[in-house]
């Protein structure tokens, strides 16, 4: 058995005093900072600038846009009534859609055979067939069935109610049943993969406490899902704006149908359908821009510091901007969400280092 002897230090070490050691060693706060060169996305970023400032200029310049018909035409009453039509279609079969598509999704879910299966094949139906199809079914709907009403089953004695199928389905009634159909079908498996997400541990836990499920359902699963729910919700709310564009097969004045009408009178094409681009992209800024805060919304439960709003990020480069001036002495507050953990652990390590510093000194 050998005994463990501390090692004695070797004639090199013993020779070099400590002092030669210190001082040896390189002070890396001397050294320049070299940041790093990013020729390629500059390069990039170049091009795309110019792409950019030269599609800029040309609409400028180029005079077959028609800036003036343009402006004409974009505040005229029949394209007011048009964007009112759509966002009112909008608003009446997304609603309609999400409250049907929630039921079909909470359907497939269910233990039921019956249940299952049923929604199944609707969503199954609706997304098969395209929706100017369906649109234009409902509106001829009166050459299958040139009633409607309720009576004795299977049979055609409506003798409670009856209406002609004609005025009951107008081209408002057809647009919406179209749109509404087919958007409770997208949205059933939209809503469904969001549900399915959840961990099932939730279920289970609120399950075991006793929670009835209608609860469990509103107050734990759905505020949970919402994150996965709701990107591609306001996508299909999006795309629903633009597909109201063709309930024109029906003749149904919406903003598309109006500029339609104005440019084959005046043949000014392509300013007229440059107004529907401008109203289009005005609504789906406008989604997008909610789509954004709902998303902060419901992001409180998995974060630990919301994200900042586009406003929080220009006040904070404007206080960023201001304190190089040298105008401000105590420089910009941390910008919520992004800086604060930054300025906390700079702080700890600052009041660390100062305590190391100080014990040394006491030492």
């Amino acid at each position: 058995m050998t005994d463990t002897l501390p090692r004695r230090p070797g004639a090199a070490e013993a020779a070099t005093p400590p002092s030669a050691a210190s001082s040896s060693r390189v002070d890396l706060g001397d050294l320049p900072v070299v940041h790093t060169k990013h020729w390629f996305r500059w390069s990039i970023g170049i091009v795309v600038l110019f792409v950019v400032a030269q599609f800029a200029w040309s609409l400028v310049t180029n005079e077959n846009y028609e800036w003036d018909v343009f402006a004409h035409y974009f505040l005229s009453e029949p394209v007011l009534q048009g964007v009112g039509l759509t966002l009112l279609l909008t608003v009446v079969a997304a609603s309609i859609g999400f409250f049907l598509g929630t039921l079909l999704a909470l359907a497939r879910l269910a233990k039921s055979p019956l249940l299952n299966s049923a929604a199944w094949l609707f969503i199954w139906f609706f997304r098969s067939v395209p929706l100017v199809v369906q649109i234009i079914v409902w509106y001829n709907l009166g050459y299958l069935y040139p009633t409607l009403g309720l009576g004795t089953p299977f049979t055609t004695d409506f003798w409670i109610v009856e209406f002609p199928t004609v005025q009951l389905i107008s081209a408002f009634a057809a647009a919406i049943l179209g749109l509404s159909l087919n958007q409770a079908a997208y949205s059933a498996e939209i809503i469904r993969g969001g549900l399915v997400s959840v961990d099932q541990g939730q279920l289970e836990a609120a399950a075991a406490l006793g929670i009835p499920p209608r609860r469990r359902l509103t107050r734990i699963i759905l505020p949970q899902a919402m994150r996965s729910i709701v990107p591609n919700a306001t996508n299909e709310v999006i795309g629903l704006v633009k597909g109201a564009s063709v309930v024109f097969v029906i003749a149904l004045p919406e903003v598309f149908y109006a500029v339609q009408v104005i440019y084959n009178r005046n043949s000014r094409v392509i300013p007229l359908l440059l107004v529907a681009v401008v109203w289009y992209t005005i609504i789906t800024t406008a989604l997008s821009i909610a789509q954004y805060y709902i998303e902060r919304h419901y992001a409180r439960g998995t974060v630990r510091v919301l994200p900042p709003t586009p406003l929080q990020r220009a006040r904070h480069w404007a206080g960023v901007q201001w304190a190089r001036l040298g105008d401000s002495e105590t420089g910009p507050a941390p910008l919520v969400g992004v800086d604060a953990p930054v300025v906390a652990k700079a702080t700890f390590q600052g009041s660390s280092n100062d305590a190391k510093n100080s014990g040394g000194a006491g030492a």
